[in-house]
C-alpha cells in the first residue's frame, strides 16, 4: 500500500480498516494527513505585524484520533 496515493481509497482498504486492519488504517490516515494538516493550522503574528503558520499538534492528533475512532466503530459500510 506504500506508493502514490490514488485519488480515492479503494473499496477493500475501506473494510478492511473497518475490519481493524492496521496497514489500511494507516493507508487511510496518509490519505486524510493533508487535509488534517490543513485544517489543524493556525496563523499566529508577531510584534511586528508578521505572520507565521504552524501546525496545532494537539488538534492534529485530536482529528486523527477521532478519525481513527470513528473508522472502527462508527463506519457503516452501506450496501451498492
Amino acid at each position: 500500500m506504500v506508493g502514490i496515493m490514488p485519488k480515492d481509497i479503494p473499496f477493500d482498504t475501506i473494510v478492511k480498516a473497518v475490519n481493524a486492519d492496521e496497514e489500511a488504517a494507516v493507508f487511510v490516515l496518509t490519505h486524510f494527513s493533508g487535509y488534517i494538516k490543513s485544517l489543524s493550522t493556525r496563523e499566529l503574528k508577531d510584534d511586528y505585524g508578521n505572520r507565521y503558520y504552524l501546525i496545532d499538534e494537539d488538534m492534529r492528533a485530536g482529528l486523527e484520533a477521532k478519525l481513527i475512532y470513528s473508522i472502527i466503530n462508527n463506519f457503516k459500510i452501506l450496501p451498492a
